[in-house]
């Protein structure tokens, strides 16, 4: 029998999902092929609808060696697992004369624990476990999410909280989980032969194809420790998050109530010296904690230095006392011991590295009126840490509808570690950029309005006439609008005024209701408008009359007093480079993609996405933001704008009322 083409594997699992093969996708599945055949690197920009995952999956599976997909949604994660994978593997089978098997895994706080759940959860007052069951009341909201959970894991076979449905709070789960520092390991559990996490890497040990997360990703290239099974291909999709998700677990935290949490945890398990010594640190560092003034230390100071250098030095004083003290009378000492070493060593590896000092790291202090002081330290770029550890030894392949930045890939290859395209060297990863284009046509489809008019936009000043532009674009549209700002303040005082001036549309206003609940009720009602903040510039997928115009209050450039953009541009400039574009500009120009993409989902959806800041105009770096955004039809005239939403309303509006009848 001859090996089946590429071309026919895609027409088959293509037909299996009920999807239509588009040019974007055949292209994406050669490409993917090619980069897996020559064990080269690829970024791939595919537009929404393109069918990417399909366009990777199927060159995956034909060559037969075990990939790795990391995703940064769980919706993404459900749709590759529960629809896409099932019904590829069901439609190549005949062909490829194999059933490659897949699974997820996820990180083992994921997973329910069958310890925690059983025995209970260590407390910090007291020796021994609580049962948190007995002590939740229950007819409160945390009792009922106990018992539900206890009844669960009765039911579930994968114990993975996604599974749960409807959820339970974080503080619930919390109860019932435990991170990777705090397992007991499955040898020295008496659950181990039924822990899910377990179970759940050895089905990926066994699988062809695992499905994970951005997460779990920087964690096995990090940390050292290998929690993925070795494969040979790695697919990131959602490649547009990537840097920012390792980011987050290359970011550490110290807060004096997570210290005070180690030292009540140590304190009955080890001596009364070592005790105090941790005691007496942490008391020192919550003194300095309580003087401190927000924002970035490029020098850490010197009584800041030495209180972190008490820390860490007690705290490994404590790490010694846990391995050798021991006190039958404590129950389930283990579990407890576990529970201490984890939330000491957390302590002492922060403030070690921050004490250190190095030049890579960025450091700064934060206070939150709720969360209170804390002291973060964050790489300054991850970019060598992704060449070395993502492109060593496995072909990648980077996909996202935004990876094409102001015209080319350089500008997101620069932030993974790679050179410029084409660029090849010793340390140098090679790889090359394709866009498959989209099968959306933007330019009959879509209009991109800049509102030239409006006064330049002030740092959190009060913008009187972006908000009577805004309400005449609402006005026009006929509700239908997602408003996406710069900050939760800007679009809670937006929500706020037009609440009062057109209150015949319905402004939901993120944070009010849960993130699900927003877009299921913003998409049932055309005259309902949704504004919000940083998630909505990514997660709201809502084709047809709902969400006909896009609105973005300003340039989503970083705060100027980010500590860590700011670190960064500034380290860019050092360098010889030019920081505002490197670091801002690119920061913005992936935002808008990615907030432009929210407009046009469908063949048919018709709309307007509307800056409402007149630099994307005349600013010089305009044109290379406009560059980084689908191809829409350009205008800079508002009564053009205002008759094209109106007759867009108009419209959904016939079409309604033609399909009602």
């Amino acid at each position: 029998m001859t090996k089946p083409s590429l071309p026919e594997l895609l027409h088959a699992a293509v037909a299996a999902v009920g999807g239509t093969e588009r040019p974007g996708q055949v292209a994406m599945a050669e490409a993917v092929a090619e980069a897996i055949d020559d064990g080269s690197h690829l970024l791939v920009q595919a537009g929404t609808g393109t069918g990417k995952s399909l366009g990777y999956l199927v060159p995956a599976l034909a060559h037969g060696e075990r990939v790795v997909v990391a995703t940064a949604t769980l919706a993404l994660q459900r749709q590759l697992v529960e629809r896409d994978l099932p019904r590829t593997v069901e439609a190549l089978h005949p062909l490829l004369r194999r059933r490659p098997e897949f699974a997820m895994l996820k990180g083992r706080s994921n997973y329910l624990c069958l310890h925690r759940l059983h025995e209970g959860m260590p407390q910090d007052e007291e020796d021994g476990l609580f049962d948190q069951f007995e002590a939740a009341a229950p007819t409160s909201k945390l009792g009922q999410d106990l018992l539900r959970l206890r009844d669960w894991s009765d039911e579930t076979e994968t114990g993975d909280r996604d599974g749960l449905t409807p959820g339970v709070s974080d503080r619930a789960w919390a109860q019932v989980s435990v991170s990777s520092r705090e397992c007991l390991g499955a040898s020295k559990c008496a659950y181990g032969a039924e822990c899910f996490a377990e179970m759940a890497r050895e089905r990926a040990k066994l699988a062809e194809v695992v499905v994970t997360n951005h997460a779990l990703l920087a964690i096995d290239a990090i940390e050292g420790a290998p929690v993925l099974p070795q494969h040979e291909v790695l697919i990131v999709d959602e490649a547009h998050e990537l840097v920012s998700r390792v980011t987050g677990v290359a970011t550490g935290e110290l807060t004096p109530g997570q210290v005070n949490r180690a030292v009540r945890r140590a304190a009955k398990l080890v001596n009364e010296k070592a005790a105090d010594q941790l005691q007496t640190a942490a008391e020192g560092f919550e003194r300095l904690m309580e003087l401190a003034l927000p924002g970035r230390l490029e020098e850490i100071p010197e009584d800041l230095t030495y209180a972190l250098m008490a820390l860490r030095d007690a705290a490994r004083t404590v790490i010694t006392a846990l391995g050798t003290t021991r006190d039958k009378s404590v129950q389930d000492e283990d579990a407890i011991r576990k529970q201490a070493l984890a939330s000491v060593e957390t302590v002492h590896d922060v403030a070690e590295r921050v004490a250190n000092g190095s030049e890579w790291d960025v450091v700064w202090y934060e206070r939150h009126d709720r969360f209170g002081a804390s002291l973060r330290v964050a790489p300054m770029s991850v970019s060598g840490l992704l060449r070395e550890k993502l492109f060593a030894d496995r072909s990648v392949v980077l996909t996202s509808a935004t990876l094409k930045l102001g015209g080319d890939f350089n500008g997101v290859g620069a932030s993974l570690g790679l050179g410029p395209e084409g660029v090849e060297g010793d340390d140098l990863p090679r790889w090359k950029g394709t866009d498959v284009g989209s099968p959306f046509d933007y330019r009959r489809q879509g209009i991109l309005y800049v509102a030239k008019h409006l006064a330049r936009p002030a740092r959190d000043g009060e913008r009187a006439d972006m908000l009577d532009e805004l309400t005449e674009l609402i006005q026009a549209a006929g509700g239908r609008t997602l408003g996406l700002f710069s900050s939760m303040r800007a679009a809670q005082l937006a929500a706020e005024e037009l609440r009062s001036r057109i209150p015949e549309y319905p402004i939901l206003l993120q944070g009010e209701e849960t993130l699900g609940e927003l877009i299921k009720n913003f998409a049932a009602d055309p005259a309902t408008c949704l504004f919000g903040t940083l998630s909505l510039w990514q997660g709201v997928d809502v084709p047809g009359p709902s969400c006909q115009l896009v609105v973005m209050d300003k340039i989503p450039f970083p705060r100027p007093d980010d500590p860590l953009m700011s670190a960064r541009q500034k380290a860019v400039e050092e360098a010889g480079g030019n920081g505002f574009m490197a670091v801002a500009a690119t920061h913005a120009a992936l935002l808008m993609a990615q907030g432009a993409g929210r407009l046009v989902r469908a063949s048919g959806d018709r709309g307007v996405v509307a800056v409402l800041d007149q630099r994307l105009a005349t600013a010089r770096y305009g044109g290379y933001l406009k560059a980084s955004l689908p191809d829409f039809w350009y205008t800079t005239d508002r009564n053009q704008v205002r008759k094209s939403l109106a007759a867009i309303d108009a419209a959904a509006k016939t079409a309604k009322e033609t399909e009602a009848k």
